[in-house]
């Protein structure tokens, strides 16, 4: 038996229920296929059902606003992934009607669609025969073929492509579902499930015994680490939070005022009324944040802050706790958030 028949054979006896499994929607597969990226499948379910409920269809998130977008994404993380979505929608509805292009360069046109989420939504909700290669994907085919290819690098998911083309049969959106479900749950990074596995039978790196030695992948150096002193301003029972620049990390997401050390030393003098809460870590892809967060009681004749009180209110202000909870705030500040509830 071919590999597409085992594959595709396992996974319709074998696959989860999810919510975005159940409809072939281009719009409803978009939004699970980006709140998947980086998420595990359990984190993102309430979020998926929460967000269609609030947005339907992609006129109605198209019409919101991005803080509202934002609002319900979060704790998801990667706050970029809402964005885009947001720019992705509000494209479709003005370039196309609100109608999903079915054809691989329109659909890569819109913004936050990269070559995996349009090789997912053409071959899941169009039928059409497209590779949709993630990490799940392509160490299922390193093994099973002996793939050497790097798959840190950019430049190998061509290969990885072009062999999911020269396999793929039947239903497209079952054989790529499949490949995924394939990766996730039984040939996992560590530890993977051979005995279990349908196409075992076929894998290369199995019979061989190097199943651990797929797939190639170089080693990502150490994320750079910044250390901020975090401004907890509180004033009457509120905080003082700002929107972040755009453009920058976590643009349009709200948060307290960081500064670097050199500036913390010139001013500590001046702030008589301190308390300091318990230190932050959080690492993103490329860096690590750590964080000290400082809780400061001030009256408005406090000037050796360096923060501009002066600013709109969609850009800067004193929050509630209640109001806090309802601002998009990232995870890093959120944590910060809790202390203040101890």
């Amino acid at each position: 038996m071919e590999f597409a028949d085992l594959l595709c054979r396992w996974f319709l006896e074998n696959k989860r229920d999810m919510p975005w499994r159940r409809t072939r929607d281009p719009y409803g597969i978009w939004v699970s296929e980006i709140m998947l990226q980086q998420t595990q499948v359990d984190t993102v379910i309430p979020y998926y059902e929460r967000f269609m409920e609030r947005f339907p269809d992609i006129e109605s998130l198209a019409g919101a606003s991005l803080e509202e977008v934002f609002a319900l994404w979060q704790g998801l993380g990667y706050y970029r992934r809402a964005e885009n979505l947001h720019r992705g929608a509000r494209y479709i509805v003005e370039q196309h009607g609100g109608r999903f292009p079915d054809d691989p360069a329109s659909l890569r046109r819109v913004p936050g669609i990269g070559s995996y989420t349009a090789g997912a939504i053409l071959s899941i909700a169009f039928g059409i025969p497209a590779p949709a290669v993630d990490g799940n994907v392509m160490r299922v085919l390193s093994r099973v073929f002996l793939m050497e290819q790097d798959i840190g690098q950019a430049r190998s998911r061509a290969d990885f492509e072009k062999k999911v083309m020269q396999l793929i049969k039947g239903d497209p959106g079952i054989f790529n579902q499949a490949l995924m479900e394939l990766g996730a749950l039984v040939c996992m990074p560590r530890k993977p499930a051979c005995q279990e596995c349908p196409v075992s039978c076929l894998c290369q790196a199995y019979g061989r015994n190097v199943v651990e030695q797929y797939p190639v992948k170089a080693k990502k150096p150490k994320p750079s680490t910044e250390k901020y002193r975090v401004l907890v301003i509180k004033r009457d029972g509120r905080y003082w939070m700002e929107k972040r620049p755009e453009g920058g990390l976590l643009s349009g997401l709200w948060g307290f005022p960081l500064i670097g050390e050199d500036r913390w030393r010139e001013i500590e003098p001046f702030l008589t009324d301190k308390r300091f809460l318990k230190r932050v870590i959080h690492v993103f892809t490329h860096r690590r944040w750590e964080l000290e967060p400082v809780l400061i009681e001030t009256d408005e004749s406090c000037d050796a802050l360096p923060v501009n009180f002066d600013v709109p209110a969609e850009t800067g202000g004193f929050q509630t706790p209640e109001q806090m909870r309802k601002l998009p705030v990232p995870t890093a500040f959120r944590k910060i958030i809790r202390q203040l509830d101890d």
